[in-house]
């Protein structure tokens, strides 16, 4: 299965994927769009696109309204005592992703109590891994009971997150780790697939999907992949 991340997968339906949604926070966070276009840049020293965007979103109130099966809302918790509220409003059959990597925060992102969304009635309960979280905070989220992980954000780099080629060693070290120690897990690789043959290698590692963001701001390599892959 292909995942479409954000900012991507809030706005395209492509036919046998699954659009991610988000990041989502407890309450709206406001910032006008020129934001994006301001913070958003490609840096060619380092081969990738470069975001501070943050986390500017509609609150979790609009996600819920609009959430339709077949999607993932994505949900960063910036505060602990965000968890309790978010568990009484998210239905027990969405779908989620739980955020606990995105490097354009002002503090780092609830990771802890989290299980409590893991249940019987979703299909997803992601966990969206840093390219940098080390093997002990990977070990942690599987004794807490979650088996589905999202490898990886974007990377912390000195204007922000840093997206592209630069990731693949970086999921390619967390899909393996994952998958030799804990087998049955599902694993999503994503991170710099700008093409088949970055899919298939991720693949061959031991991934069980594929995401991808980035590569639509390229039409044209976006379709070939699509054409491919799908």
């Amino acid at each position: 299965m292909l995942f479409i991340n954000p900012p991507f997968g809030n706005y395209l339906n492509i036919e046998n994927t699954i659009p991610i949604r988000g990041s989502f926070t407890l309450y709206e966070r406001k910032g006008l769009i020129y934001n994006i276009f301001k913070s958003l840049r490609y840096s060619f020293a380092c081969g990738g696109w470069v975001n501070k965007i943050g986390l500017r979103n509609k609150g979790i109130d609009y996600a819920i309204s609009t959430y339709k099966k077949g999607e993932i809302i994505s949900i960063a918790i910036i505060n602990k005592h965000d968890v309790n509220i978010l568990l009484k409003k998210i239905p027990n059959d969405m779908d989620i992703e739980l955020n606990v990597s995105c490097p354009n925060t002002e503090k780092s992102l609830v990771n802890n109590g989290l299980s409590k969304f893991i249940n019987n009635e979703r299909e997803w309960c992601i966990i969206k891994l840093s390219p940098i979280c080390d093997d002990k905070l990977i070990d942690k989220y599987y004794q807490e009971g979650f088996r589905q992980f999202h490898c990886s954000n974007t990377l912390p780099v000195r204007y922000g997150g840093l997206s592209g080629p630069s990731l693949i060693p970086y999921t390619t070290r967390i899909v393996k780790y994952i998958k030799k120690h804990y087998p049955d897990t599902i694993v999503i690789a994503g991170g710099g697939v700008r093409n088949i043959d970055h899919a298939k290698n991720y693949e061959n590692i031991g991934a069980d999907h594929i995401s991808v963001s980035t590569l639509f701001f390229n039409p044209i390599l976006s379709w070939i992949f699509l054409k491919k892959y799908l």
